[in-house]
């Protein structure tokens, strides 16, 4: 899965800026500090409290370990082999070696930036004082991210259960200078050489720190905040597509008004109303559904579009709620409590976070459907209220987007085969010690994929849309869709003619969605959308 979903993300805007982590508590890192990291590039500082409360809480290990009775994590194995007391002797070498066992991943590696996330949330974490790690392993943990240093993650190898085992097993497997990581200039090479360029010392474990480092939902979580960030910018697209749609084929903005949606108070419903209303303001094309062939009411894929687009919205503030949760959590097996007490726990699984990366495929799927309903419309002669078909220029002789719409269908189809909940399945592991997991990475990767397609099939709905606004002479369309047609031309993506080859343009008008560009052209005429 080769791809790089950033959708004008809030982090890349913010440069090389840096991020304090830890203040005592885990909850001190919020959603736009990921993105920075992640995206932007944003260095790591540890803050005089988080160092304070990792060497406070290393205490407490250290003295659990001098004593004879065993702990979990501290001085046992792991998982199905947890019963085993493990002598003095031999506990660096359990450390090292859950780490080298557990760094057993395969498939193509993961995006750069989800790494980069996965890595500063495990380190915010381990700077709550909850885990139990020394201060100089979290200070190289920040010492890598900030040389640009990416371990090597695999597609495959987490349940979503006792954390993102795998994928952080091969983050923690390059501090101490194992395995392979790509450097800032984005060849992979040997861990330990790169370490070694950077100035970096490799990591010698301790009791319990290779299990802490591996125990959380960090990957799940970056790859939902991301997620979220993406969408935020995709839904506010898909309001303007939405509302060139409804221009083109002449149908009503009256369903728009917003004390018909004051009467069903969903908050998402009202916001997409109103963008879809400021883009269409001013219009020339809306309200001809009298004219030629009357008709009482637009299509449902018309008129209903802040009623699906609003539930995603709704969909997506339940979301950032359950990850600024997450992001307020310490999750680690064991965890040391603020009374001393280093205590089990089942916080490690990832139900609440797989869920919402479910929903929100659910959701991303559906707003597909309608984009692609719509697009259809628009090259049906039947339905589109006087369009040529296909918006050909010669049709028979042209074929115009028939090709195009049917890209759109496949691109749906997929995302309706993503909508699948990775969380409704569960595969027993570790000897039946871990016989219910919650698959969240899972979901998390295809919620990528899903984001990913989302945008396309935005790209097409535009492309067919201000297309099919350019055909109907005579008529003006309102000063925001002329803004996103003169962008869009700028851009490289051309309008009506004969036929020409399509895929150019139809890329062009993905990053035209992807980058930012369609909401630019709209907010200079609008102002900011909601």
């Amino acid at each position: 899965m080769d791809m790089h979903t950033v959708v004008n993300g809030e982090g890349a805007k913010r440069g090389l800026e840096r991020v304090v982590v830890g203040d005592g508590r885990a909850s001190g890192v919020t959603a736009s500090d990921v993105l920075a990291v992640a995206r932007g590039g944003a260095r790591v500082q540890l803050s005089e409290e988080a160092v304070a409360a990792l060497a406070a809480a290393r205490e407490i290990v250290d003295a659990l370990a001098a004593k004879p009775d065993p702990v979990y994590g501290v001085s046992t194995g792991f998982g199905a082999l947890a019963t085993r007391h493990i002598s003095p002797e031999l506990r660096a070498q359990l450390q090292r070696n859950i780490v080298r066992s557990h760094a057993a991943g395969m498939g193509p590696k993961v995006e750069r930036e989800v790494v980069r996330a996965l890595m500063f949330l495990r380190l915010k974490t381990v700077c709550s004082g909850r885990t139990g790690v020394r201060p100089e392993v979290a200070q190289t943990m920040a010492d890598v991210l900030n040389a640009g240093i990416t371990p090597v993650v695999h597609e495959y190898g987490s349940l979503g259960c006792s954390g993102d085992l795998a994928p952080l097993s091969h983050c923690a497997l390059a501090l101490m200078g194992e395995g392979d990581a790509e450097g800032p200039d984005g060849v992979v090479r040997p861990a330990a050489e790169l370490l070694a360029a950077h100035g970096i010392q490799p990591v010698e474990l301790r009791e319990k720190e290779g299990l802490a480092l591996l125990n959380g939902t960090d990957g799940m979580l970056g790859m939902l905040i991301m997620a979220l960030a993406d969408l935020d910018t995709l839904y506010r697209s898909a309001d303007v597509t939405a509302a060139l749609s409804l221009e083109a084929l002449l149908g009503t903005d009256r369903v728009l008004a917003p004390e018909l949606h004051a009467i069903r108070p969903h908050p998402g419903q009202a916001a997409s109303a109103a963008n879809m209303a400021a883009v269409l303001k001013g219009s020339g094309l809306t309200g001809h559904h009298q004219d030629d062939a009357p008709r009482v009411q637009d299509a449902y894929s018309v008129r209903c579009a802040p009623q699906v687009a609003g539930a995603g919205r709704d969909t997506m503030a339940h979301a950032r709620l359950v990850a600024d949760r997450e992001l307020a959590a310490a999750v680690d097996n064991p965890v040391v409590l603020p009374d001393g007490r280093v205590e089990s726990n089942g916080n490690f699984h990832g139900a609440p976070v797989a869920y919402v990366l479910d929903f929100l495929a659910v959701a991303v799927a559906d707003l597909g459907s309608i984009a692609e309903r719509r697009t259809d419309r628009l090259l049906d002669k039947n339905r589109s209220h006087g369009l040529p078909p296909f918006l050909a220029d010669d049709a028979g002789v042209d074929s115009g987007l028939m090709i195009a719409q049917y890209t759109q269908a496949a691109l749906v189809s997929e995302l309706k085969r993503l909508a699948v909940p990775a969380s409704a399945d569960s595969i027993p592991s570790s000897a039946m010690q871990e016989d219910h997991v919650s698959m969240g990475w899972s979901a998390a990767r295809k919620l990528r994929t899903a984001v990913d397609n989302l945008t396309r099939v935005l790209a097409v709905e535009l492309y067919a849309a201000t297309r099919a606004i350019e055909l109907r002479e005579g008529l003006t369309p309102a000063p925001a869709t002329r803004a996103v047609i003169d962008a869009l031309r700028e851009a490289g993506v051309q309008g009506p003619g004969p036929d020409r080859f399509l895929a150019p343009d139809l890329a062009a008008a993905d990053a035209f969605v992807r980058d930012g560009r369609l909401l630019a052209a709209v907010e200079t005429v609008t102002g900011p959308l909601q």
